[in-house]
C-alpha cells in the first residue's frame, strides 16, 4: 500500500509536470487519440449517446458522492464514526485538491467544431476520472474491512468498481471533453489519495488514539 501510494504520486507528479511543460510527446500523442476518438463520437451517435449517459448518469461525479454520502450516513449509524469521518474527508479532499489543480495548471479541454458534448472547468486533471478512483476505492475499502471474506459478491463488486474507473475516463476521452492524460491523471491522483487514506487510517488505529 506505500509503495502504491509513492509510485502513483510520483507518477502523477511526473504527468502534471509534463503538461505544464507542454512535452510534445505527449501533447502529440494525446491530440492524435483524441482526434480518433473524436471522429468516432460524430460517426455514431447511437455510441455517442450511451456514453453520455453513462458519463453524466451513471459514473457522474455527484453520482459518486451520493454513494459516499450514503456510506459515511451508513457508517456513523453503525457507530463507526472516526471511520465515516475519514471516508467524508477523504472525498471533499479529492474535490479541493481536483478544482486546487485544475486552476494551477489551466489546461483548456479539447475544441471541436462539431462537439458532442460540453464540460466546464479547465481539463487537468479529469474530475470524473479522480472522483470515480477515491469513490470505488473507499468504497471497496469499506466493504473489505466488513465482508469481504464472508460476502460471496465481492469479486462482483471489485470487478463493477473497476469497470466503472475505467469506464467513465473511456467516456470522457470519446465524448471529447478530455485528452486521454488528464483522465490518467485522476487515475493516478485517485489512487494516491485512496492509499494516503488507508495508509494514515491504520496509522491513526495503531497509534491507539480516540476511538469509533
Amino acid at each position: 500500500m506505500r509503495s502504491s501510494a509513492v509510485v502513483s504520486g510520483l507518477l502523477s507528479l511526473l504527468l502534471l509536470m509534463l503538461v505544464v511543460l507542454h512535452w510534445s510527446p505527449l501533447l502529440g500523442a494525446d491530440k492524435d487519440v483524441a482526434e480518433a476518438l473524436h471522429r468516432s463520437a460524430v460517426a455514431e451517435p447511437g455510441i455517442t449517446g450511451v456514453n453520455r449517459f453513462l458519463s453524466d448518469w451513471v459514473w457522474d461525479p455527484w453520482t459518486m458522492r451520493a454513494l459516499i454520502a450514503a456510506t459515511v450516513v451508513f457508517l456513523w449509524l453503525r457507530r463507526e464514526r472516526r471511520l465515516a469521518l475519514w471516508v467524508a474527508g477523504a472525498s471533499l479532499l479529492t474535490a479541493g485538491l481536483q478544482q486546487s489543480v485544475k486552476a494551477l495548471v489551466g489546461r483548456d479541454r479539447p475544441q471541436w467544431p462539431d462537439p458532442v458534448d460540453l464540460a466546464r472547468y479547465d481539463a487537468f486533471p479529469s474530475g470524473h476520472a479522480m472522483t470515480a478512483t477515491v469513490s470505488c476505492g473507499l468504497l471497496l475499502w469499506v466493504l473489505a474491512l466488513h465482508w469481504q471474506e464472508r460476502w460471496r459478491g465481492w469479486s462482483v463488486v471489485t470487478i463493477a468498481a473497476l469497470v466503472s474507473v475505467v469506464g467513465v475516463g473511456w467516456t470522457r476521452v470519446y465524448l471529447g471533453v478530455h485528452w486521454p492524460s488528464d483522465v490518467v491523471a485522476g487515475w493516478l491522483f485517485g489512487v494516491c489519495l485512496v492509499c494516503v487514506t488507508v495508509l494514515t487510517y491504520r496509522s491513526r488505529l495503531l497509534r491507539g488514539t480516540g476511538g469509533e
